[in-house]
């Protein structure tokens, strides 16, 4: 009996703490992005934040509730890739590449919050979604300098955290990472690398998670919010910030 106390108790907690709080007004914020980009794959295998580029953006945020919040990401990233040893070492293949990504990404707040609000101010959250993106890659592989331009679609995910700064402005730092589904961003497609042990030269299959290249963006978001909610502070119990 006392068990199964415990778990109903626990089963309420989680739903009260994934239950949204509705607002009395939609919420709109517009917002320009800034941060460095970074490239994931056959030459850069698995080290984050390595040889990072200039990403900017801007978003439109659209807050249903205090918990959950919907926004359409515009992201410009450089991946820009010099002389680095990777799967394919010892050959060295730098590369260059400008990516446009439009993305559509859902915000859950761990906290209730909402830009204005003196009580609920800050929050982290999650974040997941979906892109489609084209680039441009100019990559040199031996003497050649090779040519790449196409597009595709990826998965973003990743965290954040917001704090509201005065009543109409709000900041974000976010690290968000892209699972695309093309692994030619590096003008690289091959499944196998090679590896050399005591002279003998073998042929190995590329790990399933660099099979497809990825881009991801550490960045800072400043926000401006519009149609603040006409919310009854006795009611609401929610002060603005100023």
């Amino acid at each position: 009996m006392k068990r199964s106390r415990i778990v109903t108790l626990f089963f309420l907690m989680a739903i009260s703490f994934v239950l949204p709080k509705k607002v009395d007004a939609q919420i709109i914020e517009v917002g320009a992005t800034g941060g460095l980009s970074y490239y994931i794959g056959d030459i850069n295998p698995g080290k984050q934040f390595s040889q990072n580029d200039l990403a900017l953006g801007g978003l439109i945020r659209y807050y249903d509730n205090l918990r959950w919040a919907f926004r359409f990401q515009y992201s410009n990233m450089g991946l820009n890739v010099a002389d680095k040893t990777g799967f394919y070492e010892p050959v060295k293949e730098p590369f260059k590449s400008k990516i446009n990504d439009f993305s559509l990404i859902a915000e859950f707040n761990f906290f209730d919050y909402w830009t204005g609000s003196e009580r609920n101010f800050i929050t982290p959250y999650l974040l997941a979604g979906f892109s489609v993106f084209n680039y441009k890659t100019i990559s040199q592989i031996d003497a050649a300098k090779i040519l790449s331009n196409d597009g595709s679609f990826s998965i973003p995910f990743g965290v954040g955290v917001k704090y509201s700064l005065t009543q109409r402005i709000g900041l974000t730092l976010e690290w968000r990472m892209h699972k695309s589904f093309d692994d030619n961003i590096d003008s690289i497609t091959d499944n196998y690398y090679a590896t050399e042990s005591n002279g003998e030269v073998k042929q190995k299959t590329m790990p399933l998670a660099y099979k497809c290249d990825w881009y991801s963006m550490l960045g800072l978001s400043i926000v401006y919010r519009f149609n603040l909610p006409k919310r009854d502070a006795c009611n609401s119990g929610i002060k603005t910030r100023k």
